[in-house]
């Protein structure tokens, strides 16, 4: 069962994919939006699609994406040879974000050294 559902999600990300780039709202034909995960229910009638935002996000994205939502099913309906069509809820992943601004920390620390003894002295 699980072999299945991992087919289901890989095949729902890539059609949310195909799908996102004919969107007609202003909202999210502006963005580049790449879908980072997809995780379909047991029962096939929920799917959270976790998507990233290249570049500068519109803060109106989101809802630009609930309210394509039922667009989306559709096509994904259409696409899918599936007897449930999941509803779709979309969560922003930021995961690139937040990698960039530990990255960033990280190559903007200082390290130092110990004295030989490896304890502070006082």
């Amino acid at each position: 069962m699980a072999h299945r559902i991992d087919r289901i999600n890989e095949s729902v990300a890539r059609e949310l994919t195909e799908i996102l780039r004919n969107v007609k709202d202003p909202r999210v034909s502006g963005a580049f939006i790449s879908i980072t995960g997809v995780d379909v229910s047991a029962d096939l009638s929920f799917a959270k699609v976790h998507y990233s935002v290249l570049g500068q996000s519109d803060p109106h994205l989101e809802k630009g994406l609930v309210s394509a939502s039922g667009y989306i099913r559709g096509e994904l309906a259409a696409r899918l040879n599936m007897r449930v069509t999941p509803k779709l809820t979309f969560i922003k992943d930021d995961t690139a974000e937040r990698a960039m601004k530990i990255s960033g920390i990280l190559r903007n620390t200082t390290y130092s050294t110990l004295p030989s003894g490896g304890e502070d002295e006082e």
